[in-house]
């Protein structure tokens, strides 16, 4: 593997590690928003 290739490979691999931290994050996000959601939704019934 020369430079030129080694360099490349290092800056695919630093750019696909924050994209899949985000992927990562907005199904956490989606997750918690279902959940106050479903929450809100349970209490409006009870009250």
């Amino acid at each position: 593997m020369n430079r030129n290739a080694r360099r490349a490979r290092a800056i695919a691999i630093a750019e696909a590690k924050p994209n899949a931290r985000m992927v990562a994050l907005r199904y956490l996000m989606l997750a918690a928003g279902a959940t106050a959601a479903s929450l809100a939704l349970l209490l409006s019934h009870v009250i």
